[in-house]
């Protein structure tokens, strides 16, 4: 039966890098397809881990989100199928660091991403499911790839590792959203911050997750994501951490943050 909910498109961001941003967008999106929903995962950065991370090999992204940018093919000849029911990835090559430099000069550089977005939600394309979230893994910067993944999404999910310098990075990723809402997307809005590989024996981690709940409010997600060995190790065998170890800490957070972002966006539907 198909779904009647409207797509919503989720941008995983953080302008730091190591916060765990990549893996979040794979076991985000492989926990809300076991939950049911259609998910298809774009990945925007050059290095590619989120394609790795789902098992998708460089020989097979014949088409890519490169392609997809300079207009060379459609987002729906990108997409591939993973070997999690119900998750798509349209996976990304090195080709993307250059893609700056070749769309810079063009006056809808800004727009490549939801531009592609739109025309393949436009088109029924057959063998592709009625996507119900599209989530965007970027690189960790505040590039060309980025603002067109911010201008593209109705909202961002925000990793950050409970460390010293995680508000300092946040601040940094709050203001960018609030400038990218005032120009270029009003409707972009900040879905939830998530604290990854939490230690609770460190002392410095629990106070940092009580630093960014004062200061950002209910917009901390419940779930809070453990430091999991589990975790680190599934992307090496190209599988998200909920089919190599479900049963692990790591695997059974992601499933609860899945419901979180479910029970979040329910509330912003009746709202």
């Amino acid at each position: 039966m198909q779904k009647t909910l409207p797509v919503r498109i989720l941008v995983v961001a953080n302008q730091k890098g190591g916060v765990g941003k990549t893996t979040t967008t794979i076991n985000l999106g492989t926990a809300l397809a076991a939950i049911g929903e259609e998910v298809l995962i774009i990945d925007f950065d050059p290095q590619g881990n989120a394609s790795t991370g789902l098992g998708i090999e460089r020989k097979a992204r014949a088409v890519s989100t490169y392609d997809v940018v300079v207009g060379a093919a459609t987002l729906a000849s990108a997409i591939l199928a993973t070997a999690v029911p119900r998750l798509h990835v349209a996976p990304s090559t090195l080709d993307l660091l250059g893609v700056e430099l070749e769309i810079s000069s063009q006056t809808d550089r800004v727009y490549k991403l939801r531009n592609a977005i739109g025309a393949m939600l436009e088109t029924q394309t057959v063998g592709l499911p009625n996507f119900t979230y599209v989530i965007v893994d970027c690189p960790p910067s505040l590039n060309l790839l980025t603002v067109n993944a911010l201008v593209a999404a109705d909202a961002v999910v925000v990793p950050m590792q409970c460390e010293f310098f995680a508000l300092e990075g946040l601040s940094q990723l709050v203001t960018t959203v609030e400038q990218i809402q005032q120009t270029l997307n009003p409707k972009l809005s900040i879905h939830g911050v998530v604290m990854t590989m939490y230690d609770p024996r460190n002392n410095l981690a629990t106070q940092v997750v009580q630093d960014v709940r004062k200061f950002m409010g209910d917009a901390v997600y419940e779930t809070i994501i453990p430091r999991n060995v589990r975790v680190s190790e599934a992307p090496s065998f190209g599988k998200p951490v909920l089919l190599y170890d479900l049963k692990c800490p790591g695997s059974q957070a992601y499933l609860k943050l899945a419901s979180e972002v479910i029970q979040r966006e329910h509330k912003l539907r009746a709202a």
